[in-house]
């Protein structure tokens, strides 16, 4: 990553209390689920999967870390809110996430979708579809940021880079810890 600051000094917003304990096997400070995949469990008395909600989605996503502020949250910068993920009316099974950069010409859009992206892909059953989209107007190359976070390949690529690996999962470790640190 570059040394040089897109928002050297972002306004910072307070965080919502989690208002939902998160399934069994599910840590926040974790990066995958439990050792038992408890992604797609289903009752006896059904055949029919749990549904998941917008609530839910956004406690998955809150505290990921902030690639350029490494102590703040994408919550705590505004970057995402509950609102601004949706789910599709015909197909409940997928989704968009709608985030917000915090400047217009953020060098690091691509690598906050890339971290929501991957932290619901780890987190969802692998029946959901994940759309990840800049808010409209709120980035100069916002065509160019939905199309390759929503490009498999490029994903697929971007994390087969080492580099970018690394910061990936800093980012995704501090999950649970920076809301936390914020709650005392």
């Amino acid at each position: 990553m570059s040394g040089e600051a897109f928002n050297p000094n972002p306004i910072v917003f307070a965080t919502t209390k989690s208002s939902r304990s998160l399934p069994p096997g599910v840590r926040l400070n974790s990066l995958w689920l439990d050792d038992g995949d408890h992604r797609e469990e289903e009752s006896d008395d059904s055949n029919e999967a749990e549904a998941i909600d917008q609530d839910e989605i956004f406690e998955l996503i809150r505290s990921i870390s902030d690639p350029e502020h490494r102590n703040m949250s994408l919550e705590q910068l505004a970057v995402v809110s509950a609102p601004q993920i949706t789910f599709d009316q015909r197909n409940p099974d997928r989704l968009t996430v709608e985030f917000t950069p915090t400047v217009p010409h953020c060098g690091m859009s691509t690598f906050i979708g890339l971290s929501i992206r991957v932290r619901l892909l780890r987190s969802l059953p692998h029946r959901y579809k994940v759309d990840i989209r800049v808010k409209p107007g709120s980035h100069q190359s916002e065509h160019a940021l939905n199309k390759q976070l929503n490009d498999k390949e490029r994903v697929a690529a971007a994390l087969e880079n080492p580099a970018l690996l690394e910061v990936l999962e800093q980012c995704l470790s501090t999950v649970g810890q920076i809301a936390d640190a914020a709650a005392l």
